[in-house]
Parts: structure tokens; sequence; C-alpha cells
């Protein structure tokens, strides 16, 4: 076996990892927003949290 394809299975699972976190975020962002407006006010959702890719 190469040397070469424990780099590609590394790589692959860097890849699904950042697909799960992704997914982790949206559903979690839909969750909030689905929560009544007064208590996402209480908890500062979404001023107090940045979107996906925003630096903080």
């Amino acid at each position: 076996m190469s040397t070469f394809t424990p780099d590609i299975f590394r790589a692959v699972r860097h890849y699904a990892g950042k697909i799960r976190t992704i997914h982790n975020e949206i559903r979690t962002e839909r969750f909030m927003n689905s929560l009544p407006e007064d208590l996402r006010k209480d908890i500062g959702w979404p001023d107090r949290f940045g979107r996906r890719g925003d630096s903080n």
C-alpha cells in the first residue's frame, strides 16, 4: 500500500467533518430562528452571534 493512501483518507475524513459541522450549524440556526421572538431577543439571537464565515 502506498503512503499516499492514508493522506487521501485523512483528507476525506477532514472534508466529511467540515460538511458535518456546516450541517450542524444550519440545523442550530434553523432551531434558533424557530424560537419566539421575545426569547430570541433575551438570548441575543442573532445580534450576538455572527453568521457562518464572519470573523468574531
